[in-house]
């Protein structure tokens, strides 16, 4: 890694659709040149892949909450049923196991209010795991640079 690769990475990762062409024009390198640094940063696994920025509202989801999750129990077994619990959520996009006093983050989706809390009464809270839920609903994100 160097301070080309680290251009190539800051630009794809705000653009990446970007054509090699433009790309290489943008770094300062030849095209050719340009997608072997790229394809070298793939398969070492720096690039992990590419996505496409999606817009919530237009797809039906108007409520953004992170929500910290604790425990009743701290075992092994405890946490991979609660981790298979929410990999088959799919109003949760993000689960994040974390230090602190809960163990883990999640970030949660959902198309309303109403939808949020059939999640959190339905799902999270029939959970055997689980010993406290705490919500914070997104007002406004005037920082995302999730891909």
């Amino acid at each position: 890694m160097d301070a080309v690769d680290d251009h190539i990475l800051h630009v794809l990762s705000r653009e990446g659709r970007i054509s090699n062409l433009a790309l290489a024009e943008r770094v300062g390198l030849s095209p050719s040149a340009c997608l072997r640094r790229v394809a070298a940063l793939e398969k070492a696994g720096v690039i992990r892949g590419y996505r496409a920025v999606l817009d919530p509202a237009k797809l039906g989801v108007g409520f953004l909450a992170y929500v910290t999750v604790g425990l009743g129990r701290h075992t092994k077994d405890a946490q991979e049923a609660f981790e298979r619990a929410v990999a088959a959520s799919p109003e949760v996009r993000e689960c994040h196991n974390i230090t602190g006093d809960r163990e883990y983050l999640l970030r949660v989706e959902a198309a309303d209010l109403a939808a949020y809390k059939r999640f959190h009464t339905e799902v999270l809270g029939t959970l055997p795991q689980v010993q406290s839920i705490t919500s914070y609903v997104v007002i406004g994100s005037p920082k995302d640079m999730r891909g």
